[in-house]
């Protein structure tokens, strides 16, 4: 069975850092690109990050992230991590990662194939 695994949220003040982890089970991420996704509350789902495959190694951030988030692979673990740095409370939200064969980057509406359930983030004083 094919599952992705989101861990890592919780509540944390300005300016402070949480990494999330996204697991997967029934299949190997490294074949995969890895997509981070959030969405806040009565807005649309966004894009955060992706990961190519490792064949590709390409990475991905969404403007409003670039230079505070960053995303990696440790292919022993079968995990893909987003390491967030500096967060604000604009980066409250639940946070799913995404699994294809390509992160279509350029593709704002592409559907990705396996979604996790979601970390709640919650960045506040």
């Amino acid at each position: 069975q094919v599952q992705l695994v989101e861990s890592g949220g919780g509540l944390v003040q300005p300016g402070g850092s949480l990494r999330l982890s996204c697991t997967a089970s029934g299949f190997t991420l490294d074949y995969y690109a890895i997509g981070w996704f959030r969405q806040a509350p009565g807005k649309e789902r966004e894009r955060v990050s992706c990961i190519a495959s490792s064949a590709i190694s390409s990475f991905y951030y969404a403007e409003h992230v670039k230079g505070r988030f960053t995303i990696s692979r440790d292919k022993a673990k079968n995990t893909v991590y987003l390491q967030m740095d500096s967060l604000n409370p604009e980066d409250t939200a639940v946070y799913y990662c995404a699994a294809d064969r390509l992160c279509a980057w350029q593709e704002p509406h592409y559907e990705y194939d396996y979604w996790g359930q979601g970390t709640q983030v919650t960045v506040s004083s």
